[in-house]
C-alpha cells in the first residue's frame, strides 16, 4: 500500500513538473530540464549498484552509449517509437551489465572498478569501429518537429519521456530500499563475507543489481541521439557521464533514493546555469569542488547530514 501511495505521489510531482515547465514557455526549459531528469536516472540507476550494493561502478557511459547506439542502429533499420527504444536500450544494456558482472562481480573493491572501467573502453572501441552507426565519423540523427503525442515539440516530448523513466526507476529504487532484496544488498555492502556466512545468495543479489543498474543506464541513453541529432563516440562516452552519475549520489547521499535526486537536481542545475551564463568547461571543475567539498565535510551525503543533525538535538 505504501508503494502504490509513493507511486501516485511521483505521478503527481511529476504532473507538476510538467505543468510547471509548460507554464514557463521557454523552449530551453525542456533542453536543460531533460539533461537534469537524465542524471536523476543514471544517478538513482548507479546508486542501486554502487550505494545500495557497494559495488562501485565507473562503467556508467558503456552502459548509457548502448542504449543510446541501440537507438541509432533501430533508426537506421525501422524508426520506433521512443518508448519502444528505451525498451530495447534497456534490454541490450541489461544483458550486457548481466555478462559483465557474471565475469567480474567475484573480483572486489578497487578490481571490480577497474573492470568496469576496462568494460568502457572495449564497448567505445567497438563502437568507434562500426560503421553502420556511424563509427567514428558519428551519426546523424533526424527527429521529428512535432510530437507524436500531443502536437507540442519533440523536445518537449522527450523531456515527457524521460519525465515518465525519473517516475519508473525512483520506483523500483525505493521498492528495493523498503524490501528483502534491499537488505540483502545492504548485507553485501557493510560485511560480503558474513552475509555469505549467513546465508545470503551475494552473487545472485550482485547479478541482479548489475543488470537493474546498466538496463536503466541504457534506458536513459536511448533518446538521446533524438536530443543531440548527432552522436559521436565523444559524446555518447563523455567522461561527464562517469563522474556525474557517482558524484550526484555521493554529495545527496547513498542512502536513500531521495539521495541522487537531491544531488541531481542541485549539481545538474548548477552545471546548467553554468553552460549558459560562464562556460560548459566549467562543469566538471564544478562537480570536482563540490565532490571534495562534501568528501570532506558531509561524507553521507546531504541525507546523511540532516540525519545527524536531527540525531544531535536534544
Amino acid at each position: 500500500m505504501r508503494n502504490a501511495l509513493f507511486f501516485v505521489l511521483l505521478v503527481i510531482a511529476a504532473a507538476c513538473v510538467f505543468g510547471a515547465a509548460r507554464a514557463v514557455g521557454n523552449p530551453y526549459v525542456y533542453f536543460a530540464g531533460y539533461v537534469v531528469l537524465q542524471y536523476v536516472v543514471l544517478g538513482t540507476a548507479w546508486n542501486i549498484l554502487g550505494g545500495y550494493t557497494g559495488y562501485v561502478n565507473f562503467g556508467t557511459a558503456a552502459f548509457f552509449a548502448l542504449g543510446a547506439y541501440s537507438s541509432v542502429a533501430l533508426h537506421k533499420l525501422f524508426p520506433l517509437p521512443i518508448p519502444v527504444l528505451m525498451l530495447v536500450g534497456g534490454v541490450v544494456s541489461g544483458l550486457v551489465g548481466l555478462g559483465t558482472g557474471y565475469l567480474t562481480l567475484r573480483l572486489r573493491g578497487v578490481f571490480f572498478s577497474i573492470a568496469t572501467l576496462a568494460l568502457a573502453v572495449v564497448v567505445q572501441t567497438v563502437i568507434t569501429n562500426w560503421e553502420f552507426v556511424g563509427g567514428s565519423r558519428g551519426a546523424y540523427v533526424v527527429r521529428p518537429r512535432a510530437a507524436p503525442v500531443f502536437g507540442g515539440s519533440y523536445i518537449e516530448y522527450l523531456f515527457l519521456m524521460m519525465l515518465a523513466l525519473c517516475v519508473l526507476v525512483l520506483l523500483v529504487a525505493r521498492v528495493i530500499e523498503r524490501s528483502r532484496l534491499g537488505y540483502g544488498f545492504a548485507a553485501i555492502r557493510d560485511d560480503e563475507q558474513a552475509a555469505e556466512a549467513s546465508g545470503v545468495p551475494t552473487l545472485r543479489l550482485k547479478l541482479l543489481a548489475t543488470v537493474l543498474s546498466g538496463a536503466f543506464m541504457g534506458m536513459a541513453g536511448a533518446p538521446f541521439p533524438y536530443y543531440v541529432t548527432y552522436l559521436d563516440p565523444a559524446s555518447a562516452f563523455s567522461l561527464t557521464y562517469a563522474v556525474n552519475s557517482i558524484a550526484m549520489p555521493l554529495i545527496g547521499g547513498t542512502a536513500s533514493w531521495l539521495g541522487p535526486v537531491i544531488g541531481a537536481v542541485l549539481l545538474g542545475t548548477l552545471q546548467q546555469v553554468a553552460t549558459v551564463t560562464i562556460s560548459s568547461a566549467l562543469n566538471l571543475l564544478l562537480v570536482g569542488v563540490l565532490l571534495v567539498l562534501f568528501v570532506v565535510l558531509a561524507p553521507n551525503g546531504i541525507i546523511g547530514l540532516v540525519r545527524a543533525r536531527r540525531r544531535a538535538r536534544p
